[in-house]
This record gives structure tokens, C-alpha cells and sequence, in this order.
């Protein structure tokens, strides 16, 4: 008894984390009650007081303990701990932890989530996007983008420059607008509505370039004179990392600076003597500043230290000799501005280094934190874009087109393809917004970057596929009409663009998250790479039996919460969605378990384990992106025709955090493990999490039909156009008047169905340009007023209107092909990849 009760109460102990003096003597209590139980028996009185020894000298610091215990542990710990390149640890080093943090340490402060403070805009920020944003959008026709001009008009680079698109986040003291992050993102969004190409050329100098580079690390005389010229377009920027050898791996850059003296200005100074080689850099062919990436290197000892220095930033003009920009790749028929830039030992003084010469060898880490704020933004925001505007002419369409006399969305096929397009949306912007405000709070979310930056474009991926069913032959057929094809085709840029989802799913993620998110493992790895080892052991002392017990703790929190279905787990009570909480607080704890059990055998080898790495990706993905949707309900109040999207939203993620997370533990690399994994996280099995039913799916594809706020909501940062000339304009002018003459549709359909067979003549058999007769037929039936009969008329042909496609003139098409016969010429570079 005394061994039982003294088990029982070090797992309470442990489960309510209560350590230390506590802890040793509720533990005493116990094991002399047990002892007491036994009549005073020896054997119990033996392995009691043994067990009870060992477990104070555990609890309790102190000498014996760190010289019986923790000498021998840190060296076994040092063979288990991942091996990390100088790359890694300065990732490592990089940004901030803050909310994923909480999910990772399998029991989340839900109070940390809900009171953070959310992404706003400010009255100016909004004001910019009711008149500049929306102007831009005005003046952007993306078919002619793209089929014709392969540029942006002159008169929308024009308005670019001179309204401050190019220094949006550039503080107004240096000649910028000095917005927040969010409206950075919202901003982007919107115009990704319109036009990819055009939203691509805004968010590229706004994210990582030489901008974002310049405001935190430049050095006072680079920003007083570029920072200005930037905001103010005299300047257009771009930054060349990727290499055609060095794609995703940006540590291996064979692009290099040699220290040298050269001239410059007509003076003899210190510089860089700079190659290389660099392709897909957005802005390359029209930029005036180039930023690169360059390893440094000293063979002559120049500035007195190593050889190797490391990467680098610089900035190179373009008028600079040697240069070579200006050839166009074309990335899946979005136009904007992309290309190589090459050169050969071009000479640029240590100015032009950013930061100056203290920041040579410093250029990764400034990169890695620079790019958390721009991967942050730029794609997410691009997919979510992408998701609004498929949820707003998706669900129009669907409403508006009739197929068997009724509308093709009351179909519950097409109402399985609706369901996802709505539900993805918002579950893209919540994450979206919660990230946005994370960085408007100072944070540099490394990880959760990444999340979101594989998530939303993935999801962008999901959701446009999922309109294109709906819209079928009508999202097919290239032309001016067609409101899916630039989004459609631009998908992969978005999934292969700053660091490609492979990577980011099966390396980045988790294996960047599971070390620097952790609450234990960046201490312990810095205990272990000490080389004062008295020092190195009396640090990993005080961090290591915490960290024994965090696994412990989360190991009993994943058994008793699985058993309990998670109601043992406390929860806020907003929104009445305890059960939701209380499923995302047991499977956080799971989630710490397996991350725990992962690093303690796996360890070093994580990087070759891609397939686990992905799939504990994937259940951190699902923890975050429920966690977002539960956000932003609380912030906008809870409002109930929210809800069932957002337990849509949760049911979804939970389903898909049970499976994933079921298979990584049925392909867990260590076969022993299984078992005790499936037992500790799935007691009771891996079921009971089934996802939405069919009928909350059917109600949350009508979110999307259905005329409501809740529609409003989803599409809300959509640039809106009612023309009916327009490809979207032309959609939702249909949908208006759809809804607008529902009932005098439906009383034409019931006269016309209700029709004797015998007694049809030809208005059944009218064709749909045929209108007019159609109105006509029904005036003199009865069937409409003779007031209802031009509304009517007009409502037929928007619809018709609607659902035409493009056809272009045949000898159009021969001159077209004609004259563009040999125009596009590639661009060789004799004896390397351009």
C-alpha cells in the first residue's frame, strides 16, 4: 500500500504540476499512510521508504542529485539531441514564440488566446482602402493584364509609386504610410481580388526586400537615403535569394562577395568583389536596387579574421557595371515582373552592405527574421484573396444557374463542393488575422509563419479546385468573362514560392517548432553545448527533472482526458463551445507527448523522418488554424449566424488532428512505442471525431448562396464590382437580380412545368437568348403584371448573360499567333542557368 499510495499521489502531484518542498511532503504523507495501512511492515516500510528516497532526491535539487543524476544524464541527452548546422541554430535563434508556444505545451492558457490584442485597422489604414486601394482595383482590367499588355498599365505603376504602395510598412518619418502589419495584409488581399499580377507587384516590396531589411538593420545613412526613395517609387526594389543549385536549401548559396579594394565614386575603397547568379526574383527586370544574398569570403585577410565570413545582404544598383537584369520569367501566366539577374566580380563598396560592415556574416539571421514577417503576410493574405473571391462568384454562380428548373445550388452535389470553398475561407482569414496580430504586437512568429504560410495557400489550392467543379465548363474557357483562371492557374506559385510546401510541411514546421517551441529543449541544448561542464551540468540540473515531469504530466493528461472524452479539462464558457476546448486541450497535451517521445528517439534523426516531421506538421496545423477560428468569433462578439461555420470549422479540424495524428503513431519509427502511444493518446480508439455532418455541411454552403451577413462576412475585403461588363460584375449583377425577382421566376417555372403535355406549344421549347418572347408569353398568360415584365426581362438576361463564354474570331486568332511567331526569345547565358 505504501508503494501504491506513494505512485498515486507523485502522478496528482505531477498531473496539477505541483513541485518542489509541496510536492516531497504530500509524497512522505502518503507513503507513511501506506506504511501505517501495513501494519508497519517491514517490506513496505523498505520499498516505500527506497521509492520515496529516490523520488525526493528527484524533487529536491542538491548535490547527489546533480552528481549521481544529472552528470551522467547530460551526456546520454547530448548523443539524443537533434545535431544542429550554424544555419539551424541561428534559425533557431531567430523570432519569437508566442501562441504556438501554448500549443505545444499540452495545456493551453485559453486566456492568453482570447485576451491578446486582435488585428485592427485604423481610421486612416481603412481610408486608404475605401480610396487608393480601391481606386487601383478600378483601373485594373487582369485580362488585359495578362492576354494582351503582359504588364500592369502605366498608369497603374504610376498610381503604384506616387500613392505609397511601395512603403506601406516604411515608417512615415522616412517617407512612408507606416502602416500596421494587418493593414499591410488586408491591403494585399484586396487587391489580390482583382488582379494577382497587381497584388504580387505591391507585396513583394513590402515584405522581405530591401525595405524590411533597411528599417530594422541599415545602418542611419542607408535609411535616411533609400527609405525615402523607396516609399516614394523613385526606387523600385528587389531581393535575389534563390539560386539555380540552391533552391530551397538558401544555406547553400554559391552566390559570393570576395573582400577586396576597388574603386567607386573615383575613390579607392574597401568592397566586395560580387558574382552571382540568381532566377525567379520577383521585380528583378524592372528594379533600379537590387538585394542579394551572397556568402562573403576574405582569402587575403583583408579585414583581419577568418576567411569565411558568411551570408551576406548587399545592395547592388542596377546602373551598376556588370549587372544584368531585365529578361522576364512568365510563372504560370501571371505577368508581374519576375526574372534572373546575374553578374561577375561587380565591384560595391562596404556601403552598400546593409548594416555596413558590422553586418557582414550576419545576412541569415536578418533574413530569417525578415522573411517570418513577410511569409506572415504576402501568401496568406494572396490565399485567403483567392478564397473570398471564390466564396462570393462561386456562390452567385451556384445560385443563378439553373439546371432540371431549379438552382444548381439546392443540388447536394454541388452543395458538397460549396461546403469547403465557405468553410476554408473562413478558416483562412481567422488564421490570417490572428498572425497579423501577433506581428502588430511585436511578435516575429517564426513558426507560426510557416504554418500559415503552407496552410493558407494549400487551402487557397482546395478551395479554388472546389469552384472549379462548381463553375465547370464556365471556369474552362480563357477570355475577358472568365472570373476563376487567373487564381486557378496561379495556385502553384503561391504553393512553391518561400520555401515550397513540401519543405515547409516536411522539415520546417515541426522540426523548427518542435525544438524552438518547446519549453525545455532550447535551454537544454544550450546546457549541453557549454564547455564549462560544472556549469553546463548545474544548468541542465534545473531544466531537465521540469522537463521529466512536463512529459510526464502530458502523458497523464492524454490518458485521462482521452478516457474522459476530454471532460475532466476545464474551458472557457464563451460561446458555448466547452467541447471544443476541451478536445483541442486533450489533444495539445497528446500533441506535447508525442513531440517529447519523438525528440527523446528519434532525435537527431528527425530530419530524415520527413514523413513524421509532416504528419506532426499536420496536427499542429489543425491545432492552430481551430484555435484562430475560436479567436476571431470571440472578437467579433460571437455573433449566432457565425455559428455554424465555426463549429464546422472545429469539427473539421478535429477530425483531421485525429487522423493525423492516428498515423503517426501507426508509422511511428520506433514499433515498440505504438502500442503504449495508442493507448496513452486513443484509449478508447482513434473514433468518435467524424467531422460535420451533412446537415450543418448543407448550412454552411448556403453561407455562400443565400443573401446574408454572414455571406457579407466571408467575402468582406473583397474588391466589389457591379458592372455587368465586368467578369465579376457580371456575376453578382446576376445574383441581385436573381434575388430580386425570385418570385416571378418561380411563378414562370410552376406555370411552364404545370403545362399539359399535350397542350405545349413552342414557348416550352424557347431557346435561353429568346427572352422576350418568354416575358411576353408570361404577360399575356397572367403569370407576371404587366409592371413585373422589364424586371423580369432584364433578370432572364443577366442570366443568360451570365453563364456565355468567350469565342474569338478564328482569323483574329491566326494574326494573333502570326505576329507573336518568334517575339518570345529565351534568354541564354552561356555556361550557366539564368
Amino acid at each position: 500500500m505504501s508503494v501504491l499510495l506513494l505512485v498515486l499521489s507523485a502522478l496528482v502531484l505531477i498531473y496539477f504540476s505541483i513541485g518542489g518542498k509541496t510536492a516531497a511532503i504530500v509524497m512522505s504523507v502518503a507513503t507513511l499512510i501506506g506504511v501505517a495501512n501495513d501494519d508497519w511492515h517491514i517490506l513496505s516500510f523498505l520499498v516505500g521508504g527506497i521509492l520515496l528516497a529516490l523520488a525526493l532526491l528527484i524533487t529536491l535539487p542538491g548535490d547527489l542529485r546533480l552528481d549521481k543524476f544529472s552528470r551522467p544524464l547530460l551526456g546520454w541527452v547530448r548523443s539524443r539531441l537533434p545535431k544542429l548546422s550554424p544555419t539551424e541554430q541561428e534559425a533557431l535563434a531567430s523570432g519569437s514564440v508566442d501562441w504556438d508556444g501554448e500549443l505545444f505545451s499540452g495545456k493551453p492558457e485559453w486566456n492568453k488566446l482570447l485576451d491578446a490584442a486582435p488585428a485592427h485597422l485604423t481610421s486612416d489604414e481603412q481610408a486608404f482602402l475605401d480610396g487608393p486601394v480601391e481606386e487601383l482595383c478600378q483601373m485594373l482590367d487582369d485580362w488585359q493584364i495578362t492576354h494582351e499588355h503582359y504588364d500592369l498599365p502605366e498608369k497603374a505603376w504610376k498610381f503604384i509609386r506616387e500613392n505609397g504602395f511601395f512603403g506601406l510598412v516604411i515608417p512615415k518619418e522616412d517617407g512612408g504610410l507606416g502602416f500596421s502589419n494587418t493593414a499591410h495584409s488586408e491591403i494585399v488581399m484586396k487587391i489580390s481580388t482583382r488582379s494577382v499580377s497587381a497584388a504580387v507587384t505591391v507585396m513583394v516590396p513590402n515584405s522581405l526586400g530591401p525595405g524590411e531589411l533597411l528599417m530594422h538593420y541599415g545602418t542611419d545613412e542607408q535609411k535616411q537615403h533609400y527609405l525615402p526613395r523607396l516609399a516614394g517609387g523613385e526606387e523600385i526594389p528587389c531581393f535575389a535569394l534563390t539560386s539555380p543549385v540552391a533552391g530551397s536549401d538558401a544555406g547553400a548559396i554559391p552566390d559570393k562577395g570576395i573582400v577586396c579594394k576597388g574603386e567607386w565614386n573615383g575613390k579607392e575603397v574597401l568592397g566586395l568583389k560580387v558574382t552571382w547568379n540568381k532566377r525567379y526574383i520577383t521585380l528583378a527586370p524592372v528594379a533600379t536596387l537590387i538585394g542579394l544574398a551572397i556568402k562573403v569570403y576574405d582569402p587575403e585577410k583583408l579585414l583581419g579574421g577568418d576567411d569565411d565570413i558568411g551570408v551576406t545582404c548587399v545592395l547592388v544598383p542596377r546602373d551598376t557595371d556588370g549587372v544584368h537584369a531585365g529578361a522576364r520569367h512568365l510563372p504560370m501566366n501571371t505577368v508581374f515582373m519576375n526574372g534572373p539577374t546575374w553578374g561577375n566580380e561587380v565591384f560595391i563598396p562596404m556601403e552598400q552592405v546593409i548594416g555596413g560592415q558590422d553586418m557582414l556574416g550576419k545576412g541569415w539571421k536578418m533574413l530569417l527574421e525578415c522573411l517570418s514577417i513577410g511569409r506572415s503576410i504576402s501568401l496568406p493574405a494572396l490565399g485567403t484573396g483567392a478564397g473570398k473571391l471564390a466564396s462570393l462568384a462561386t456562390g452567385s454562380y451556384a445560385y443563378t444557374r439553373e439546371q432540371f428548373g431549379r438552382s444548381i445550388s439546392q443540388f447536394e452535389g454541388v452543395q458538397e463542393a460549396l461546403e469547403p470553398i465557405a468553410g476554408y475561407t473562413y478558416m483562412m482569414d481567422a488564421a490570417r488575422l490572428l498572425t497579423a496580430g501577433m506581428l502588430d504586437r511585436g511578435v516575429r512568429p517564426s513558426v507560426p509563419s510557416a504554418v500559415l504560410k503552407y496552410r493558407n495557400t494549400d487551402l487557397m489550392r482546395e478551395v479554388i479546385n472546389h469552384a472549379m467543379d462548381v463553375v465547370a465548363g464556365r471556369g474552362v474557357i480563357t477570355g475577358p468573362r472568365n472570373f476563376l483562371a487567373r487564381a486557378y492557374q496561379a495556385v502553384p506559385i503561391g504553393i512553391t514560392v518561400e520555401g515550397a510546401n513540401i519543405l515547409t510541411r516536411s522539415l520546417m514546421i515541426f522540426g523548427q517548432g518542435a525544438i524552438r517551441c518547446h519549453p525545455f529543449i532550447v535551454e537544454e541544448i544550450e546546457a549541453a553545448g557549454m564547455e564549462d561542464e560544472d556549469k553546463a551540468a548545474k544548468k541542465f540540473d534545473g531544466i531537465f527533472y521540469r522537463h521529466l515531469a512536463h512529459t510526464t504530466r502530458n502523458a497523464l493528461r492524454a490518458l485521462v482526458l482521452g478516457l474522459s472524452k476530454g471532460w475532466l479539462e476545464t474551458a472557457p464558457r464563451h460561446g458555448d463551445i466547452e467541447k471544443y476546448y476541451r478536445q483541442l486541450g486533450r489533444f495539445s497535451a497528446a500533441f506535447a507527448l508525442m513531440t517529447d517521445v519523438t525528440l527523446l528517439t528519434v532525435g537527431g534523426g528527425l530530419k530524415a523522418r520527413q514523413r513524421l516531421s509532416g504528419r506532426m506538421a499536420d496536427c499542429l496545423v489543425q491545432l492552430y488554424y481551430a484555435t484562430a477560428v475560436i479567436k476571431q468569433w470571440h472578437e467579433e462578439g460571437y455573433p449566432d449566424d457565425q455559428r455554424d461555420l465555426v463549429e464546422w470549422c472545429l469539427q473539421t479540424c478535429l477530425h483531421d488532428l485525429q487522423n493525423s495524428m492516428r498515423e503517426a503513431i501507426i508509422n511511428f519509427p520506433v514499433p515498440a512505442l505504438r502500442w503504449p502511444l495508442r493507448l496513452l493518446v486513443f484509449p478508447l480508439g482513434a473514433t468518435g471525431l467524424n467531422g460535420p455532418d451533412d446537415k450543418l455541411g448543407a448550412k454552411v454552403a448556403a453561407t455562400i448562396v443565400k443573401d446574408t451577413p454572414v455571406r457579407q462576412r466571408i467575402s468582406r475585403g473583397t474588391f466589389i464590382n457591379m458592372d455587368p461588363d465586368d467578369p465579376l460584375g457580371r456575376v453578382l449583377n446576376a445574383y441581385k437580380l436573381a434575388n430580386e425577382t425570385a418570385d416571378m421566376r418561380q411563378r414562370l417555372h410552376e406555370a411552364i412545368r404545370s403545362r399539359d403535355e399535350d397542350e405545349l406549344d413552342g414557348i416550352a421549347l424557347l431557346m435561353g437568348h429568346q427572352r422576350k418572347e418568354l416575358v411576353d408569353w408570361a404577360c399575356a398568360q397572367g403569370i407576371v403584371t404587366a409592371d413585373e415584365c422589364p424586371k423580369l426581362e432584364e433578370a432572364l438576361t443577366a442570366l443568360y448573360d451570365v453563364i456565355r463564354v468567350d469565342a474569338f474570331d478564328a482569323d483574329g486568332l491566326k494574326a494573333l499567333a502570326k505576329a507573336a511567331t518568334g517575339k518570345r526569345k529565351v534568354v541564354e547565358r552561356s555556361g550557366s542557368d539564368s
